[in-house]
């Protein structure tokens, strides 16, 4: 049993999109509005569907899988819903069924968000992709067995790499 478990949840400071927490010793940030996000595990023609975009906090594009906030824009949002919408948005492609795979947290020792992981099911083309007028997101259709040959030649040419990509790399 750890002493901080019971401990009253401060504040320290808190923005427009990111509060810093605090409880007993242990310090950590949050989202303001939803923590929870969806990402996607969609593949098209036995090719995983990946994005590539410019994270400000780590000052460079990243690799990543489409993904979204659920709740951000709608309070009544569903996962499933979510993933269609930032499926679409981000990358031009669409899915018949959405299935959950299970919730996840992705830094846990310093952050409150979790992620609940999908699997898309009918994949197919409806448009071009590239996010909102905001983002500038490159789609990019990799087949599986190529998954860690891509990460690596993204590395080298400077990107970031989400560590959700973990999944592809058969270590």
């Amino acid at each position: 049993m750890t002493p901080d478990k019971d401990a009253p949840l401060q504040t320290v400071w808190q923005g427009k999109y990111i509060s810093a927490l605090k409880r007993g010793r242990w310090e950590f940030v949050s989202r303001t509005g939803s923590t929870n996000a969806v990402v996607i595990l969609a593949e098209h023609h036995g090719k995983v569907i990946l994005i590539e975009q410019y994270r400000v906090p780590v000052g460079r594009r990243c690799v990543e899988l489409p993904a979204g906030l659920v709740g951000d824009e709608d309070k009544n949002a569903t996962v499933e819903g979510t993933a269609i919408k930032e499926l679409e948005e981000e990358t031009g492609f669409t899915a018949d069924r959405i299935e959950r795979l299970g919730e996840f947290q992705s830094s846990p020792g310093m952050v409150a968000e979790s992620f609940t992981l999908v699997r898309a099911h009918g994949v197919r083309k409806v448009g071009e992709g590239g996010g909102t007028e905001n983002e500038d997101i490159t789609v990019h259709l990799v087949p599986r067995a190529e998954i860690p040959a891509f990460v690596e030649q993204r590395r080298a040419a400077g990107c970031a790499v989400d560590v959700k990509l973990l999944l592809f790399m058969g270590w």
